[in-house]
């Protein structure tokens, strides 16, 4: 767990407490656990953080319109996150959305507090691919290159790129 989520919990133990007891259940496959412990963080202490993980955990059981609205709650808790919009594009992207998956990727781009600013350049660069915009795909890939050099799907997806389309 990076301690950049944690920062957001403040002075509320028990809310970092339920939220990292949750994140543990998660990692160990047990959703139902998990998703009791961050709905018990965000009574201790609502956090963008805690409704963008209680989505993921959504996410991982199918119920991904579930999920959608989770990370909702988490951008109207701090619009600041990235993650919760990039998680929106994916999960968008799993129901075959890709349109409107793309809008919440570039939301993700902006957004100031992100730990991993490289998603949501390859998820946008992978709709873009799906929809047949090599090009735009390419450029997207590029830039997730230039964030995160040793960032492997979007190497490879580069390579694929230049065999398929050059």
């Amino acid at each position: 767990m990076n301690p950049i989520y944690l920062q957001s919990f403040g002075e509320s133990e028990e809310a970092k407490k339920h939220f990292l007891t949750a994140y543990d259940y998660q990692t160990k496959g047990n959703l139902k656990l998990a998703s009791m412990h961050y709905r018990k963080s965000i009574a201790a202490k609502p956090t963008a953080e805690a409704w963008t993980f209680l989505g993921w955990s959504y996410s991982l059981a199918g119920r991904l319109d579930r999920a959608i609205e989770f990370c909702k709650h988490a951008i109207e808790t701090d619009p600041t996150l990235g993650n919760p919009y990039n998680d929106i594009g994916v999960y968008l992207l799993q129901q075959k959305k890709h349109k409107e998956a793309l809008s919440w990727f570039e939301l993700a781009k902006t957004a100031p507090r992100y730990e991993v600013p490289v998603y949501p350049y390859y998820n946008a660069g992978s709709c873009l691919e799906i929809l047949g915009h090599i090009e735009l795909a390419r450029l997207e890939y590029e830039q997730a290159i230039q964030i995160q050099p040793n960032y492997p799907p979007a190497n490879l997806a580069l390579k694929r790129i230049y065999i398929r389309y050059n």
